[in-house]
């Protein structure tokens, strides 16, 4: 091909589209892109579920989740804090959640619930992650693994409870126009 002959592709076609590297075809981020992090609140996601849904012992879900493929490239401290972290806080976590909610806490979906606690303890007890990357990190869990809408529930309740949570750092925010 000549430089015109592209040239006149490029006009007729438009320009090439930017691939974004990272994410699946839905805007997921794909496994390869996250962080240990990241994958240990997926995996204490799944073991939450099953403490939610099965009502099945602590050290049992851990021990199930620590064998399932990709464990080991998660950041297991961290794992550890959400699984146990939430499990024994689960009534503290839900009396912090209940008023936001618009509906029964039995009636909201075992993700969301579990993606809610997993906010709301990261936002009491894992200072060194911002709060705004806490709600992104929810937000994302629930658009992999919640309902189509799922999403916009768990943002809603998590920054209705964000000021309450991390109020220094939700004010430095909006006086730096970072939040609204």
């Amino acid at each position: 091909m000549t430089e015109d002959t592209t040239k006149d592709a490029i006009a007729k076609t438009g320009p090439p589209k930017q691939i974004r590297t990272g994410l699946t075809a839905t805007g997921v981020r794909k496994a390869s892109a996250k962080s240990s992090r990241s994958r240990a609140r997926e995996f204490a996601l799944q073991a939450l579920y099953q403490y939610i849904v099965g009502k099945n012992d602590a050290a049992d879900i851990d021990a199930f989740t620590r064998d399932l493929a990709g464990f080991h490239k998660a950041d297991s401290a961290h794992y550890d804090a959400l699984l146990h972290g939430c499990i024994e806080g689960a009534a503290q976590l839900d009396v912090l959640i209940l008023p936001l909610l618009d509906r029964e806490i039995e009636r909201i979906s075992p993700i969301e619930h579990a993606v809610m606690w997993i906010g709301v303890y990261e936002f009491q007890n894992c200072l060194d992650v911002p709060w705004r990357v806490v709600l992104n990190e929810c937000i994302e869990l629930t658009k992999e693994f919640g309902g189509t809408d799922g999403h916009k529930y768990v943002n809603a309740v998590l920054n209705g409870l964000a000021p309450q949570l991390r109020s220094a750092e939700v004010e430095a925010d909006r006086l730096t126009g970072k939040a609204k």
